[in-house]
């Protein structure tokens, strides 16, 4: 699928059936999340779904916040005490 073209139902059901079947999302953070359509849809969706979300800041150079999530440097101890949370 091409970035420039819309996101279909057929794209957004598989993957809010992922995200139910998941016990949490992890999302990579940048600036780009900003204006990213599709990654503020899987948010939104892991939020209705209520799943718990860590943000994980993709460059050291690159602290973006989003709102609504928690985001934190990209270390082995802070995803796998995400994962242990779960």
């Amino acid at each position: 699928m091409s970035v420039k073209e819309p996101y279909s139902s057929e794209w957004k059901d598989r993957v809010r059936t992922r995200i139910r079947r998941s016990d949490g999302v992890i999302a990579l953070v940048s600036s780009n999340s900003l204006n990213s359509s599709g990654q503020k849809w899987e948010i939104e969706c892991a939020k209705e779904e209520r799943k718990p979300i860590r943000g994980i800041w993709a460059y050291t150079s690159d602290r973006t916040n989003l709102v609504g999530v928690n985001t934190t440097v990209w270390n082995d101890a802070n995803i796998t005490a995400f994962i242990d949370s779960l």
